[in-house]
């Protein structure tokens, strides 16, 4: 047999070979852990232990904002490490319990978390005012103007295609 015969079919087999093992599962992507999207098996989702779990979390999060000076509640470096705990607390506790996470009552939890502690965080919204009228009259003026335009040279070069051609 020709060696470059041999050889291509050596690489065949290794193609084929890599392609077995990427699809029997075996690929790095199959080991991820994704319990953010798996129920664990055969546990429901009891609502009401859950909303416990969450007040739970939602307690020890208030007690350690409680520490942080309420001026800094708006700067995030000031109490990363609390809110971490916290958002870690409810993905566990709802993985725990039974239910996805997220789930509305969850999302509910922390909107109301978020209201209470960071209510008053909002940018100061920009206050757009109108432009004065007379640059308010260009911007209007010169795209219809330039409109016209094209459209008078379309007309114009369109009666004079015979010497145009």
């Amino acid at each position: 047999m020709d060696t470059n015969a041999l050889t291509v079919l050596k690489l065949f087999l290794l193609g084929i070979f890599v392609n077995t093992l990427m699809t029997s599962g075996l690929s790095a992507t199959e080991n991820i852990n994704d319990k953010a999207t798996e129920r664990p098996s055969g546990n429901k989702c009891n609502e009401t232990i859950l909303l416990l779990a969450m007040e739970k979390c939602g307690d020890v999060f208030k007690s350690d904002m409680k520490l942080v000076d309420p001026q800094n509640w708006c700067n995030l470096t000031h109490f990363i490490r609390e809110y971490n705990f916290f958002s870690t607390c409810t993905e566990d506790s709802a993985v725990h319990i039974g239910c996805y996470w997220p789930n509305p009552l969850v999302e509910n939890y922390i909107i109301q978390i978020h209201k209470h502690f960071f209510s008053n965080c909002t940018l100061e919204r920009v206050i757009w005012v109108d432009p004065p009228d007379d640059t308010l009259a260009i911007l209007i003026l010169i795209p219809v103007f330039l409109t016209l335009a094209m459209i008078a040279l379309v007309v114009w070069c369109s009666k004079r295609s015979d010497i145009l051609a």
